[in-house]
């Protein structure tokens, strides 16, 4: 199944994709350091058929992939809705929700996969929000020249509640995911959007969560196969909570997915970034400079990590930090942050620690992309062997 990524960044949810078994005829990044990271990763692992476009996407022309595409996937800049930035939303130049409607619009995909932060949910853009699954829903609607996004959001709903099935139109579902829940070692809620072409009629719903704290916690407290697992002597393991062990007599028999992996689970088999056989190791170098202030105090080796950042202004200290047990902290590597994201240790960033840290930030979890693409791409050939036996 062929596939169009925008906004791509550093290339983890057209990774992931990719990995569910679609094939990405054009990846579409701004971004020039990004852009050298997708060519170092990407070229040679990709089929020849794969054009990398190290532009805007408004200067992009999607006709030609019209009717020839099944999925159109990409995280359009989040800054706009951050929790951690300013909060402009649709009044933020950086919002590109309207652009990747157009998209749509375009190239009419079979499905479309666009994930967010989860500062788009945010009470504040309640209505914006509204507004972006609508364009989606009806991308053949799109803003007049002068008409306000007020003005469109309520032509959007009037045609909407009228209920006319004509032109193109899409089946939008959205949620809030957190990535833990499928198995990344690491705390990151994210807004996913899916949409199905309304041709599509098998239904869809999004993965049920693999992975829960609840298993985890059997797996530590109640049978020891965590600390046995790793290799962590009795005298060296950290104290049973109070009460947890008759909150999980509790529950034990109700644990039918698998434990959150933790930072100790991503970081096996990288030693300490001081050690000099570190160096044989591509980016796991060690970042002086991590200290430790109040909400910021780096994430705990046995849970999952905290989610990645970003930054606006150089590499957030707390977030981006390993919290030792012995209450001492030190960056995360980019090969660590990488294993955070799951992006395999093939994938390689050759930009400085501050840009590797930033696209790494930015990035999709490679597994959840993967998870949640695999959903789409067998809902998409359930409908095509249907499709087939009806003709």
């Amino acid at each position: 199944m062929n596939s169009i990524e925008l906004f791509a960044g550093g290339g983890g949810l057209a990774l992931g994709l990719h990995q569910a078994g679609f094939n990405p005829v054009a990846v579409v990044e701004r971004d020039a350091e990004s852009c050298e990271t997708l060519r170092e990763n990407w070229l040679n692992a990709m089929s020849s058929g794969l054009q990398l476009f190290d532009t805007d996407i408004r200067h992009v022309n999607f006709q030609q992939w019209r009717d020839r595409v099944d999925l159109v996937s990409g995280g359009p800049p989040c800054q706009p809705f951050s929790i951690g930035g300013k909060h402009r939303g649709y009044r933020d130049e950086r919002d590109m929700f309207p652009h990747a409607v157009q998209v749509v619009r375009t190239v009419r995909p079979k499905a479309f996969i666009f994930e967010n932060v989860r500062g788009l949910l945010r009470k504040s853009f309640a209505k914006y929000f509204g507004y972006v699954l609508l364009q989606l829903q009806y991308p053949e609607l799109p803003r007049r020249n002068g008409q306000s996004w007020a003005d469109h959001l309520e032509s959007l709903e009037r045609h909407h509640t009228a209920g006319k099935e004509t032109g193109l139109r899409y089946r939008v579902v959205f949620q809030k995911v957190n990535a833990a829940d499928y198995g990344i070692p690491q705390h990151r809620e994210r807004v996913v959007i899916v949409g199905f072409r309304w041709d599509i009629q098998e239904p869809w719903s999004f993965p049920q969560p693999t992975h829960s704290k609840e298993a985890l916690d059997a797996a530590k407290w109640f049978y020891g196969t965590y600390w046995d697992e790793h290799h962590v002597p009795r005298s060296r393991r950290p104290q049973t909570p109070p009460n947890i062990l008759e909150k999980l007599e509790r529950t034990e028999n109700f644990l039918p997915t698998a434990r959150w992996r933790t930072v100790r689970d991503a970081l096996v088999g990288l030693p300490d970034p001081r050690n000099s056989e570190a160096a044989r190791i591509a980016n796991h170098r060690f970042q002086p400079g991590a200290r430790k202030y109040p909400g910021h105090t780096g994430s705990e080796f046995d849970s999952p990590a905290k989610t990645l950042k970003a930054g606006d202004h150089g590499v957030p200290g707390g977030e981006n930090m390993l919290a030792n047990p012995n209450g001492s902290v030190r960056y995360f590597t980019v090969r660590e942050s990488a294993r955070l994201q799951m992006f395999p240790d093939w994938y390689v960033f050759q930009s400085s620690w501050t840009e590797s840290m930033r696209q790494i930030g930015n990035a999709v979890p490679v597994r959840l992309a993967t998870v949640i693409g695999a959903s789409v791409s067998h809902t998409l050939e359930q409908h095509e062997k249907r499709r087939a036996r009806n003709q």
